[in-house]
């Protein structure tokens, strides 16, 4: 079996192959939220994230598809405010404790937070949590060969986490059909088209058992190619099984099309994958992109571009925290920074 620093190293060698066009959107922004937003406070922040995900992918390129859900799960709950990044207490729970939240990688959390603290060394408690998540999103996408795309920055970082039930009602179930994602995301300004390239997430990445037993226990689901389902109860064998698989069999470590393929195969993972090749209002897309990547690619970059911007902090809202797990009310560490600070100003004044 590959090694994941051979498949870092296959990957890699398959992005400059193919040289992925750079695309850009041209979709609307909310107001706050510009292409160049760190032009002068931070100009070097998106080469600083990169340079620092290069290492971490050459290490374990698995680490993208963490990096990449931890900014869907911020994004559709409360909107992009690194919300989900907040740690919990016994009067304020976590994000993190909710049920569809308990399957994101901890050490994604601590990517980010390590992100913030050499972004906060080159050029001071400027950039927020929130953006430096969305631009690890756009990294681990272009790193394990998807499309390059900017990112529209400015956001700022939310005061408060979402409750269990806000992040349940927000975050679409693995165990959900087509039509119900679609209506769900339809709330949020999002067609069939983008519902079914944000899916297209899913070409990297593990799942849980749990997370699709119900297609094999009691009764095996009859979309599901037999091949693939025999396979998939070798890994788990019972139900409430702790193992874990790849969600697209055919390039797990790849962001292309091949998700799509899957699909086409009756070999989707989820019953919220594979309904969408099912359902006819959908079915054509799924199509479409398991033909064209670029079209995929283009479609991907719109629809993430339009998420990253749900319900977006800009201006004087929210903050700009120094640590990502932490409110700055709450924030020992820039309390003493602060005092310190004072001191030494009061101290040249004498």
């Amino acid at each position: 079996m590959a090694s994941r620093f051979s498949s870092f190293v296959l990957i890699s060698c398959l992005v400059i192959a193919s040289s992925p066009v750079h695309v850009s959107s041209s979709a609307h922004l909310v107001k706050g939220l510009s292409w160049s937003f760190y032009e002068k406070s931070c100009p070097k922040v998106e080469s600083v994230i990169r340079k620092h995900l290069k290492k971490v992918f050459e290490k374990d390129i698995g680490q993208a598809a963490g990096l990449l859900r931890v900014h869907f799960h911020d994004c559709f709950v409360k909107g992009c405010d690194g919300s989900v990044l907040l740690d919990g207490s016994a009067n304020e729970p976590s994000e993190q404790d909710a049920p569809p939240n308990r399957s994101l990688r901890r050490t994604a959390f601590k990517i980010i937070d390590d992100l913030s603290q050499l972004v906060e060394k080159k050029c001071g408690q400027v950039v927020s949590c929130a953006d430096i998540a969305a631009i690890a999103a756009r990294d681990s996408v272009f790193l394990s060969g998807g499309p390059e795309y900017d990112v529209p920055l400015g956001r700022r970082d939310g005061l408060t986490p979402a409750t269990e039930n806000v992040v349940i009602e927000n975050i679409p179930a693995p165990t959900e059909n087509a039509s119900e994602i679609l209506s769900a995301l339809a709330k949020k300004n999002f067609d069939a088209t983008d519902v079914v390239a944000l899916s297209g997430g899913h070409t990297i990445g593990l799942a849980h058992c749990t997370a699709f037993e119900n297609r094999l226990y009691p009764t095996q689901d009859p979309t599901m190619e037999k091949t693939f389902a025999h396979d998939l109860k070798g890994v788990c064998p019972t139900t409430n099984s702790t193992n874990t698989t790849v969600l697209d069999i055919r390039s797990p470590n790849r962001f292309d099309n091949k998700y799509f393929v899957d699909l086409m195969n009756r070999q989707g993972l989820f019953t919220s994958d594979q309904d969408l090749y099912e359902d006819p209002t959908t079915r054509d897309i799924v199509t479409s992109f398991a033909e064209d990547q670029e079209l995929f690619f283009e479609k991907f970059v719109l629809a993430m571009t339009k998420m990253g911007q749900l319900s977006v902090l800009t201006g004087t809202k929210g903050e700009i925290r120094a640590n990502c797990s932490v409110r700055n009310s709450e924030n020992p560490d820039l309390l003493k920074y602060v005092v310190e600070e004072d001191l030494e100003s009061y101290a040249e004044l004498k």
